[in-house]
Formats: structure tokens, sequence, C-alpha cells
């Protein structure tokens, strides 16, 4: 863990997805409104050099420049210079892991490996196998093998179609037939459905135009990063976000070089944790990205009592078989390693055998694809988590007996034995590299769009089988973020979250309402059977259905892009491999039939059914996450509803020039008096009025956010109630609202405040003592209070 007594700490960062159509001269016009809105620094998405018309920049293809079309060097300086002037910090995510190789000419580095082979300097700077490539680097671009036949020799390149690839020095002359000069390159050509299971480079997951890089090697590091290093030593930068740790051969290495680097600037990481599942406490970062406090919120905003009728609901759906959870990941991580990171697999076996293991080659493949399939977490640090992977070999062994002679002696081999990290074998580090890309296919790609009983839930860092949490849970929690990581950062919406937290806030409801949810579910199931909107899938129709509620309104367009997406992601009935024309058009028609057509006005009555309900849990999501311990993270365009799906969907720009209109004139109002109070409505402006207050409290008084106590109210609906004390604010939420109105409203119920005088700030009423919640909920579901100043309480 860094220290943090000199390290520059955010009150809070908001997220900007940088494109070449937002680029960082955008940003910089976004300054002011964020500085006004309360935002402490602003944090930028990957700004290297990517591929052609990259959206996302995670692609970097030249790690020495900034992308031009993303505003360049001149664009990040002048965002600096702006942000600091007013006293805002930057922050930016980096990608050690991986660099894009889509477009060979576009990346110096693969460029020269394609070139010069292993004798390229860049030989050593990509995880490649040459031996099991013959020598060569193995590309999956063709269309077929018959392709070889399209090449051709242009402009002292190979060419394939549009495609362009160097030619090794004197491997070819004028008239050799391209086919020939192909065979006397440094790599060779493939069908592209080859990779899977043939792919010799190490790739980020399953993309094999994003080629693994050896930041192991400390010169590797030191150039793949030197411009990152200057805008930190430059004053540019004041902190880094870490993109996919765990496909690192030792993340908490790498972050060590890193914090010896850049001085110790504040670092978080995208770690994904399993629940219970603790981040290494030696790591040089000061905590991760927020996903864990994200599952957190949303669960303990869940109503418990919703689990066993929508169980029952997925069960009926699937004709009486609901699956056990553990038991569906096993099998899509299983599927995984037997098919699209098959390549993967192979390349652990070859050597494992080269470390000395005799078993049959296939034996070995299947006991390795086993444990993977079978590890319950992304993955260890060796000799940290070695009970996650003795975990993992007791687990392959009981479900494959056959297997147990062959884990036996793969155990050792994979670190089970090893004392110190560098008691560690090539197979035992490269496992662990490997783990972590089987979870994230296996369940976030494939389980998280199958397990559909609440998809509120079905998001990474969280179990979908662990349905809500208890106050005292969530409490506990919190507390412990304050004890452990402190400064990491907390969030509820991200560019990877699959739907946002307004739609999860949406979804939500519906474990208050299990019965009416069952029953539109049955209803539209039964108005659709025979029709050509008709997918014959219930689990499928369910999760359509609840993403369509959740964002509604929305077009048919982008519900059928979701619908598409996600049953290509399930690979049920369609896949990205190999797309189901006819079920996908059925897909197509039932978005138009939910969101113009025959169901519309049916699920429109629900949505108004359980709006309010929805606007309530988005309010507590958002106040707890802004008050509770840790850096929270905003999200472009979250400080209002926002209801966005998957990505690209929530990557879409945001009008900045709208919320800072809007927040002008909630600046402008006297919220003392009902006409200056925004109603909770599909304006969003409730949720921008809290965003603001708050964030505006975390940097402007940064003392009253103290030692964390939770708060607990007393009366008959005291279980309606979350609250919390930071000392100089507190935080009180209405939790399961529909539950709360069916019960006839707070009653009697009360929460005792600490000691003092303190004001609402959305309200900027008064209040001390024991307050009922009738009163101090009275305008909105969730209040926001501060210790008045002056106040002879107020701790020291």
């Amino acid at each position: 863990m860094l220290q943090t007594e000199w390290v520059k700490i955010p009150a809070s960062t908001y997220r900007l997805q940088l494109t070449p159509g937002a680029h960082l001269g955008h940003a910089a016009q976004t300054l002011e409104y964020l500085h006004q809105l309360g935002a402490d620094w602003v944090y930028l998405s990957p700004i290297l050099q990517a591929g052609e018309g990259s959206q996302h920049g995670y692609d970097v293809a030249d790690p020495s420049v900034i992308d031009a079309a993303r505003g360049g060097a001149e664009g990040l300086e002048q965002l600096a210079r702006q942000a600091h002037a007013r006293g805002m910090g930057v922050m930016v995510d980096i990608v050690p892991n991986h660099q894009g190789v889509a477009e060979p000419a576009r990346n110096p580095w693969w460029w020269s490996v394609l070139r010069e082979g292993q004798d390229s300097p860049y030989a050593h700077a990509f995880d490649i196998d040459w031996a099991a490539g013959g020598g060569k680097l193995l590309l999956p671009v063709l269309g077929s093998e018959d392709d070889l036949g399209e090449l051709r020799i242009e402009d002292g390149e190979l060419r394939y179609y549009e495609q362009r690839f160097p030619l090794a020095p004197g491997s070819w002359q004028e008239g050799d037939d391209p086919r020939d000069v192909h065979g006397r390159q440094h790599y060779r050509l493939m069908d592209w459905r080859r990779g899977d299971s043939e792919l010799n480079y190490r790739r980020f997951f399953t993309i094999a135009t994003l080629a693994g890089v050896r930041v192991e090697d400390r010169a590797v590091l030191e150039e793949s990063h030197a411009e990152i290093l200057r805008w930190v030593r430059e004053g540019l930068v004041d902190g880094l976000r870490i993109d996919h740790p765990d496909g690192l051969r030792d993340p908490g290495g790498y972050l060590a070089d890193l914090q010896q680097l850049s001085g110790g600037v504040y670092t978080v990481v995208e770690k994904i944790l399993e629940p219970g599942e603790a981040l290494p406490r030696d790591w040089a970062t000061q905590g991760t990205t927020g996903y864990d406090a994200l599952g957190e919120i949303d669960r303990l905003l869940t109503d418990p009592a919703g689990e066993a009728p929508l169980t029952a609901l997925d069960t009926d759906l699937r004709g009486g078989a609901a699956p056990d959870w553990h038991d569906l990941i096993h099998d899509t991580k299983r599927a995984v390693t037997d098919t699209t990171l098959h390549a993967e697999v192979q390349r652990l076996a070859r050597s494992a055998e080269q470390e000395g293991l005799t078993l049959d080659h296939a034996l070995t493949v299947d006991a390795l694809s086993e444990v993977l399939a079978c590890f319950g977490v992304y993955r260890s640090y060796l000799p940290q988590g070695r009970e996650y992977l003795a975990a993992a070999l007791a687990e392959a062994a009981r479900r494959r007996p056959d297997l147990e002679l062959a884990l036996r002696e793969l155990g050792p081999l994979l670190g089970l034995e090893a004392k110190w990290a560098q008691d560690l074998g090539e197979t035992a580090q490269r496992f662990q590299q490997t783990s972590g890309m089987v979870m994230a296919k296996g369940v976030e790609d494939s389980a998280f769009y199958r397990y559909t009983r609440l998809t509120s839930l079905n998001e990474v860092g969280g179990d979908p089988s662990q349905f809500a949490l208890t106050p005292e849970q969530a409490h506990e929690a919190f507390a412990r973020r304050e004890r452990e990581w402190p400064h990491g950062l907390t969030a509820l919406s991200t560019h990877d979250t699959k739907r946002s937290e307004g739609v999860r806030a949406r979804i939500a409801v519906l474990a208050e309402l299990p019965q009416e949810w069952a029953e539109l579910v049955r209803a539209v199931q039964q108005d659709l059977r025979g029709t050509g909107a008709d997918v014959q899938d219930g689990p499928l129709l369910n999760l359509v259905l609840q993403a369509v509620v959740g964002a509604w309104p929305l077009s048919a367009e982008r519900a059928r892009d979701y619908a598409v997406k996600a049953a290509r992601e399930a690979g049920m009935q369609t896949s990205w491999l190999d797309n189901n024309a006819e079920f996908e058009t059925r897909l197509a028609r039932l978005a138009g039939a939910l969101t113009e057509g025959s169901q519309r006005a049916r699920l429109a009555e629900f949505v108004a059914r359980t709006e309010s309900a929805g606007y309530s849990n988005a309010l507590a999501q958002k106040l707890l996450q802004l008050t509770m311990p840790g850096v929270p993270d905003v999200y472009q365009g979250s400080e209002v509803w926002s209801p966005a799906l998957v990505d690209p969907d929530n990557r879409r720009p945001v009008d900045y020039a709208e919320l800072a209109e809007r927040l002008r004139a909630l600046d402008a109002a006297d919220p003392g008096h009902a006409g200056g109070q925004p109603p909770v409505d599909s304006r969003g402006d409730a949720k921008l009025l809290l965003t603001s207050r708050a964030l505006r409290l975390r940097r402007d008084q940064p003392e009253l956010f103290g030692e964390y106590q939770p708060l607990w109210a007393q009366g008959e609906h005291a279980e309606h109630a979350f609250a919390l004390s930071r000392g100089g604010v507190v935080a009180a939420v209405t939790r399961l609202p529909l539950g709360l109105e069916r019960a006839g409203g707070w009653g009697e119920t009360a929460l005792t405040l600490p000691a003092g005088e303190w004001e609402e700030v959305l309200t900027r009423r008064s209040f001390r003592g024991a307050v009922p919640l009738a009163d101090l909920l009275a305008v909105y579901p969730a209040a926001l209070l501060r210790r008045q100043e002056g106040d002879s309480t107020t701790p020291a």
C-alpha cells in the first residue's frame, strides 16, 4: 500500500471518455462545469496513440506519443494547465498489459518484430512462444487458407486486401510469387479461426489484435512508460489508473517498479475482487477502482424477500431446472478453455512439459482446463492466494476423479508448494496470468448473460448468487474500507459496467414486486408466442425485459443492439463467431415489440409503477457512494439519471453545455423554499443537486469527512433506513421504498443525529436530536446533513 503522508490524494474524480470526437480540447472545455459540480480531479481514459478511429483507447499502438486524434501533447498540456489553475488534479488511465496490433504499421514495436523476427530489439517485449510457431509469429488474419492466393507485393510490403505487413530485408525480388515471399517471413498468416487454438503470443483475453507486453522486463517497462513518466515528471499528471493488472506476470512487482519510477504518485488498479477476497496489502497502490463498493451498495438496496419468488420465476422460465451459479460458471469457464482460450491452455501445457511433466499432452490440457474452470477468483499472487489454488485443485479432483493423479502432479508446477515468489517456475507464473482471462470471458462475458434472475446484480466484482446485504453487513464493509483502503476509488458506473447505476437502481425494484414482474414476463411471453418476435428463450426474454424497463424510455435500435450483444455473449442461440441470422432477426422484432409495438403500453405502465422507487434507489446509491469511505468516482453523465446499457451504449457523448446550464439554475435557486427544490422526476435535476452538493463538501470541507460510524433508526420501519456519520457529515437514505410505501410511510420511525445542530444541505433545513424520518426525508428520499459551523460539538 502506498504511503499517503506526501501523496496528493483526490477528494473525488470525474471520468471522461476521450474519443476522436471528444478529445482533450473538448475535455478542457468541460473543466469549468466540472469544477462547479465539485469534482476535484478529472480522470481521463487512455490518451496514448491508439488504433485508427479507436473509440476507447485501450488498443495503444505507440506508447511513445499522445494520440493526435485525442488532442496530442498540446491538448494534454492545455488541459493540465487549466485544471491546475482551478486547483484540480489530473489522473490518466494507462494500459501496461498489451498493445494494439490490428494495423502493424501504426505500431513501431510490432512492425519491427514482423520485419526482423527474433532479431528485432522488440522481440522480447511481446510475450511470444517462437518455438510453437516453428520460429514464426502466427497471425490469424486470413478469411481462409485459400486467401494466400490474394497476397500481393506492393510498395515493398506484403499486402492482404487493405492490410499491410513488412518484408524481411532481402526476402524478395521483383517477380517473386507473393506466396513464396510470405513463406520467407518471420510471421505466418493463417485462417483467423485457428487463432483460438494455435496462437503463439499472449493476447488480451480473446482479442488477437491486442498483444501482451512483458513489462516484467524492467527495460520494456521503462521504454513503454517513458511518455507516461514524462507526464508525471513535468507535473502534467497527478495520478494513474492501471488497467487490467491481473494480465501482468507480476502485478505487485510492476506496481513497486512504477512507484519507484513515478515517485509514488496516486495510483489505483482496476482489480476485480470477488466477495470476501482482499487486495494484497503489499501492493504499491491506494486501492482499486471501486467495483467492490458498487456491489455492496447495490445489494444493500436489494430486497432479500424477492430472492425466492424471482428464483421461482427463473426456474419456470427454464422449464423447471434453474442453474446453480457455481455450476454454471464452472461450465462457462470450461467452455472458454476448450474453445476461445484454448491456445493459452496449450501454451501452459507446453510449459509444464518443458518443466518435466511427463503426462500425456491431452491429459495435461484437460487437467489444466479443469483447474482453470474451478478457480474461484481472478488470480492468485503466489505465495499469496495459495488457498485459492489449493481449493481449485481440490474442486477439480471432486468434479473429475479421473484427473486426480494428473492434478496431483500438476500441483507443484502450479506453485502449490512455493514459499517465495522467486520459487515459482514458468508454468506457475503463466497460470496466474491465464486464470483471470478465463474468469473474465467465462463469467463477465458469458455467465452474466445466462444467469438472468435479477440482472442488477450481474456486475464485475459481485456474485449474482449473493442476492442482498443487510445494513449490518454493509456497515461492516464500509468500515473495513476505511480501515484498509481509505483512498481507493468507489464506483457506481464505469465504461465497463454492464448497466449504469440508474438502470440497476430501477431493476433492483423488481425484488420488491417479484410477483408483478413474473406476471409481466409471462404475459409478454404469451403474447409473443408464435409471432416473429418470439425468441423461445425464457431467460433471455427476462434479461432483455429487465434491460428495457431499466433503461426506459429507449429506442428500438438501442434495445436491439443490446439484445443482440447479450445473446451473442450468452452464446446459447447465437454467438460472435457463429451468428444465427434468423434468431437475431427475431431479437430485432422483439426489441421493436417492446419499445414501439404491441408490448409498449404494458411496459410503460409497469415503468410508471416502478419509476419513483427507481429514482429513490438512484439517489440512495449516489449519496452513499459520495459520503462513504473512499474516493468517489463519478462517471461521465452519471450526475443525472443516465440510463445506459453495456458498451458502447454507456459511452455515448454527454451534453455538458446543457448540464452546466442546469447546474447554474440550481445554484441560482433558493433551496430554502419549495420552488428552489427540484422535484424527483425524469429530468434528473434532483440527482444533479445531490451530486454537486456532496462533491463540493468533499472538496471544500474535507475535515468534515472523519471517522466512519454507523447510525441506526428507531421505530417500526427502521429497516427501511440506512444512515452513516463521518463526524461532520451525516447521510441518511431510504431502503426498499416500495415496501415502505406499502407500510404506509415512516410513521414514528426516527433517526437520532449525533450531538449538535445539523443543516440538511439539499433543502437548507435545520435538525437536531431525534428526528422523525417523515420530516427528514419529506422532500427527498435521501438527506445530506452537515454539522453547522461554529457548533461547539464540532470535533477538533
